[in-house]
């Protein structure tokens, strides 16, 4: 991933969910939370989306000027094994819709600086630029051409864990000790377009065989995506946000640590579930 419009899916959003906590002045697009509130983390969903309105326009102090396209150099696939092996890159990855992100519920122990999120997205479109070799359906499937996919109910969860340092200036920041996240999409549509050689065939095959294994290419896709994506949360954060943002070591608030606010475990352990089932 390159470039500021590569922060959506969570990587502000992510930031956030502790800057209310530790911030001494918050800015405009933060709702400040208090760790003493018994609600605490019904304030850190809302103040993740407060601040997801603000990605979609734009925030100048931390050099987000456009929330979309989000940017993905390159996602590898490989089905089966010897030189006959279907193998398809996809290159220059560029996905639309994720400032549409909803942050549905949160977890928190803000003292330990851990925090979960899960988010909800109801729409993706990407494009790509897409070279396979190999045989699929019995078809030699070397070639190019023009990858279009459309995700629709993307679920998504991300865990972030930090610890503190201290800086230059003597102040007390936070970096990243730990970030994961995964997710899962309800339906997927997709294809190839504009095989460079021409072979109608070979299109026709490639389509039908990715609209019928959609999930299945997903799964071979995730991990290589989940890495990437895991990266780029952790430098930005790091890079970006959090070393610009000083911790607040003056707060002597009670120690809280709070489930997914407004859910019974049963609907935690069912998100986590329905997430776990799709992954690599």
């Amino acid at each position: 991933m390159k470039g500021p419009s590569s922060l959506v899916l969570g990587v502000a959003l992510l930031a956030v969910v502790f800057v209310p906590c530790l911030a001494k002045d918050p800015p405009y697009y933060i709702l400040q939370c208090s760790k003493s509130d018994p609600k605490i983390n019904e304030c850190l969903t809302r103040t993740a989306n407060h601040i997801t309105q603000h990605i979609r326009r734009g925030i100048p102090e931390l050099d987000l000027a456009d929330a979309e396209p989000i940017l993905i150099d390159e996602v590898s696939i490989s089905l089966g094994s010897g030189p006959d092996a279907y193998r398809a890159s996809f290159k220059d990855i560029e996905a639309r819709g994720v400032s549409n992100m909803t942050v549905v519920r949160m977890r928190s122990n803000v003292d330990a600086i851990e925090f979960q999120m899960a988010i909800k997205i109801p729409k993706i479109r990407a494009k790509a630029n897409y070279r396979s070799s190999g045989v699929l359906i019995v078809v030699k499937a070397s070639g190019g051409g023009d990858y279009w996919g459309v995700y629709e109910g993307v679920r998504a969860v991300i865990d972030f864990a930090g610890e503190k340092y201290t800086g230059s200036d003597g102040e007390t920041y936070v970096k990243v000790k730990k970030v994961k996240l995964d997710f899962a999409v309800d339906k997927i549509s997709m294809g190839i377009e504009n095989i460079h050689n021409g072979n109608t065939v070979i299109q026709a095959a490639m389509n039908l065989f990715i609209n019928t294994n959609s999930q299945e290419l997903l799964t071979e896709m995730k991990p290589s995506l989940k890495k990437k994506l895991e990266v780029v949360l952790h430098n930005f954060l790091d890079n970006k946000l959090l070393s610009k943002v000083p911790y607040d070591t003056g707060s002597n608030e009670s120690i809280y640590q709070h489930e997914f606010t407004g859910a019974t475990d049963g609907d935690e352990t069912k998100f986590k579930e329905e997430i776990g089932s799709r992954s690599s």
